[in-house]
Order: structure tokens, then C-alpha cells, then sequence
């Protein structure tokens, strides 16, 4: 009787967790296994795909520059952007986190506001803003600094600018997260003891609300880096991501043995980085920012 007590106590945690087990493997593992398996296929001349085990789709994405230049240029792009949401989303977020107001339920309502908006949408308004009849042109014209419109968009600057646009909130909310969680009995603790505000700050407050810093950057980089949409609406053709690549491939080219061994590079990249994450940070950071 002991004995099988003691099995369906070990087969209970199981047995919770099997719906969550069977979806991951279905929408995740088993789709994950398929690109693995496709990147080893050969894109015939006729176009069809020849099944097998060939390695000209890695040794081509492995060796070629132009695979190279684009993967270190959308690294840069992303930590670009990380860098500038970091900046950029801590001031909103300690004002959030800290404010007197009664409304803070108002203002972190304000900040998902942009979650109800398409990011496609999102982005391509920046042309009616930036684009040479858009509004700052426009505004620029009006007050006599310009004679002709400037072309500010389709490069680089843009394409980060839309990529901060869509990924500042989630840095926001992930340090807003972390400094909620803060006891505000320590900074009081830090002034009593002869720090000044700025000291308490930079003593107590900033280091407990790395975590989330972390989490946010962790997050943007990730997002940043993996997106194609931005590139495609706001760059230019020498301002192309990897994720560009592979949608080139896949839906443009229906290459998908050479768009499955690009994806799994990008997948490669980010992934170290995120065990680098776990290996200096852990895990166990992520979820304290959230608590």
C-alpha cells in the first residue's frame, strides 16, 4: 500500500505537467526536429528538394562573408537598441515605480497602450512621420530650417529607431517589475545612514533593480535580433537583418533546406547568449525581477 502511495506521488508532478509536456513537444520540439532535419536537404535546380544528408546548405551559410557581414551587423543593431531601451526605459520606469500619484494604475495602463496596436502598423507610421513628406519634414519646412526635405529614412538609425519604438515597453515593464519589488524601507535606511539621494540611488536602488535591467536587455536583444518586419519596412538594402535572410529564402526563394540552416544559425547565436546569461546571471535572476 506504501509502495504505491509512494509511485503516484512520483507519477503526480508528471501527470500535472503532461498537458504542458505535449504542447511544447507539438508546437515546439517536433517542429524544431523538422528544420533541423530540412537544413541537410539539397534545393535542386528544378527546384524541388532532394532528400538526404548533405551538408552544402552549412557549408555555404558557414563559409560564405556575406552570411558573416549580415550576422554581425544585426548583432550591432540589436545592441544598439538594447543599449538605447535600457537608457531610455529606466527613467519612465523609476518615475512609475515611485510616483506619489494615485493614478499609477492610469499610467501602466498608458504603457501597455502599445501592445493594442499592431507592431506592423506601428512601424510603418514612422514613414508618415519621417518620410519626405511626413510630418517632420513637414514641420521642418514650415518653420524655414530646411529649403528641400531630408531623407531620413531608410538606413540604419532608422531601423533602430523602429526596433526602440517596439521594444521599449518591455524594457519598461521589466524594470518597473524589478524596482515595485524593491523595499523602500532601504533607501530610506541609506539616507538616514548620510547618503544623499543620488547615493541611495546608485548604492541601493540600481543594484537591486539589475535583475530586471538584465531580464529587459536579455529580452530586447533577443526580440531585436530576431526580427525581420522593421528592416523590411524602415532599411534600406544594405541595412538587411538575418532574419531577412531566412524570410528571403523561405517565402521569397522557397529555399527552405538553405532558410532552415540560417534560422538555426541565428537560433545558435542567440542561444549561447542567453546560456551565457544563465551561466554569469541565472536563471533564478529572470524570476526574481518578476516577483
Amino acid at each position: 500500500m506504501a509502495a504505491d502511495i509512494a509511485s503516484a506521488q512520483k507519477r503526480a508532478p508528471w501527470i500535472l505537467l503532461s498537458p504542458s509536456l505535449t504542447t511544447i513537444g507539438l508546437l515546439l520540439v517536433i517542429p524544431m526536429m523538422f528544420i533541423v532535419v530540412y537544413s541537410f536537404w539539397l534545393r535542386t535546380a528544378t527546384g524541388a528538394d532532394q532528400v538526404g544528408f548533405y551538408l552544402d546548405n552549412w557549408q555555404e551559410v558557414l563559409s560564405d562573408v556575406f552570411y558573416r557581414d549580415i550576422l554581425f551587423q544585426t548583432l550591432k543593431i540589436a545592441l544598439y537598441t538594447t543599449i538605447i531601451c535600457a537608457f531610455v526605459g529606466y527613467i519612465p520606469a523609476y518615475f512609475v515605480a515611485n510616483t506619489k500619484m494615485r493614478s499609477k494604475t492610469l499610467l501602466l495602463l498608458m504603457l501597455m497602450l502599445p501592445f493594442w496596436i499592431s507592431y506592423i502598423i506601428r512601424t510603418m507610421s514612422w514613414i508618415n512621420i519621417l518620410g519626405t513628406s511626413g510630418a517632420l519634414n513637414g514641420l521642418l519646412l514650415w518653420a524655414g530650417i530646411i529649403d528641400s526635405p531630408l531623407n531620413m529614412l531608410y538606413n540604419q538609425t532608422t531601423v533602430v529607431l523602429g526596433l526602440v519604438h517596439y521594444l521599449l515597453p518591455f524594457m519598461i515593464l521589466n524594470v518597473y517589475v524589478s524596482l515595485e519589488g524593491i523595499d523602500k524601507n532601504l533607501t530610506e535606511a541609506a539616507e538616514s545612514l548620510g547618503c544623499n539621494g543620488f547615493q541611495a540611488f546608485r548604492e541601493v536602488t540600481l543594484p537591486l533593480s539589475f535583475p530586471g535591467l538584465a531580464a529587459g536587455s536579455l529580452l530586447c536583444f533577443v526580440l531585436a535580433a530576431g526580427t525581420y518586419i522593421t528592416p523590411l519596412i524602415l532599411g534600406g538594402p544594405r541595412d538587411a537583418m538575418f532574419a531577412n535572410l531566412v524570410y528571403e529564402a523561405i517565402i521569397t526563394q522557397l529555399n527552405w533546406p538553405l532558410g532552415s540552416a540560417l534560422s538555426l544559425v541565428l537560433l545558435a547565436f542567440l542561444g549561447g547568449l542567453v546560456v551565457i546569461y544563465t551561466r554569469y546571471l541565472g536563471v533564478d535572476q529572470i524570476a526574481k525581477s518578476f516577483r
